[in-house]
């Protein structure tokens, strides 16, 4: 693991914060505009990634581009904002430390799918077999993509769900590993998504945080420069006290928190390198407008990890 920086531990169970949008699995493609959150959320990933919505042409120009086929390629077609694969490997590494398979698991949030199955191939590479994975997203055409990737790809052991992060169609106590890899500031009632993480993971279940943009270390807000690429309604902020508390409440134990301050500085520097040195490229799998508000995404996030107005985390934790 990369130098990252000081653990605190907390020995932990949730606070509420207001109930989330209820379960979408019975919408309907075509049914009109999606509404609330599922809207919000919607409409800033498909601004930021249009290209989602026609994969398989971005596929083959992130094959021609970089030479790498399959989920490691297409992970870049919804994580390039803040850590990336980074980010999932450090998940990955986290799961594959905590025990023996197989595992049943479920992402939080996992939007078009593609960190979920890039972390699921890093943990078989590291010894444990996944044998159900379950996608879990709010808005009805990024699980439709999702699909698409899946059935393209043969995973037939994959599954993606749409529904509220706060209300899994999932029975309780039936998964080993719960994790949310940067999502955490999309969910307005993040200490419900901790109470559901709670309610699906069996005794001793793992659950695997990667907090980019959601943590604050006090209660300020950051900056409005920030805000110009990460608006409110959309991006959610929680202080670090509350979010451990919250882990507490939720039922969870051997909570430790690892700061990634320097981690992430560093991440995001190479990352705004190569954005901006391979501008042509990004743009032309992307399109131009998207590609600068990738560049600008990481420049805010970078700039507020610096002025320690975000406090970006690895969080793993124990179900008691």
């Amino acid at each position: 693991m990369p130098d990252t920086g000081p653990r605190t531990g907390l020995h932990s169970t949730e606070h509420g914060a207001g109930p989330g949008p209820g379960p979408a699995s019975g919408a309907k493609a075509g049914a009109g505009p999606p509404t609330g959150q599922r809207g919000v959320q919607f409409r800033y990933h498909r601004e930021l990634f249009p290209a989602l919505h026609d994969w398989e042409r971005t596929e083959r120009s992130i094959v021609e581009f970089s030479g790498e086929e399959g989920p490691a390629g297409l992970l870049g077609l919804d994580q390039m904002g803040h850590f990336g694969p980074q980010g999932c490997d450090l998940v990955a590494e986290a799961v594959i430390a905590h025990g023996t398979g197989p595992l049943d698991v479920c992402e939080l949030g996992s939007g078009f799918g593609g960190a979920l199955r890039y972390t699921v191939d890093r943990i078989a590479t590291g010894g444990l077999r996944v044998r159900r994975a379950h996608g879990v997203d709010l808005v009805l055409e990024h699980c439709a993509v999702s699909r698409d990737i899946n059935r393209g790809q043969g995973r037939t052991g994959m599954t993606a769900i749409c529904a509220s992060a706060t209300a899994v169609p999932l029975p309780g106590a039936s998964l080993d590993v719960v994790w949310v890899t940067g999502s955490m500031p999309h969910f307005p009632a993040p200490g419900e998504v901790l109470r559901e993480a709670g309610r699906l993971l069996r005794p001793g279940g793992l659950l695997v945080l990667t907090e980019e943009v959601s943590l604050t270390p006090g209660g300020a807000e950051p900056s409005e420069a920030f805000r110009a690429t990460h608006p409110r309604g959309v991006f959610f902020t929680t202080p670090l006290d509350v979010r451990l508390r919250d882990l507490v409440r939720a039922g969870f134990t051997d909570v430790v928190h690892l700061d990634l301050t320097r981690w992430a500085v560093a991440l995001l520097t190479d990352r705004l390198k190569v954005v901006r040195l391979f501008r042509g490229s990004v743009s032309a799998i992307y399109g131009a407008a998207p590609a600068d508000l990738i560049r600008d995404t990481l420049d805010a996030a970078r700039t507020e990890f610096l002025a320690a107005r975000l406090s970006p985390a690895l969080i793993t934790a124990r179900r008691a």
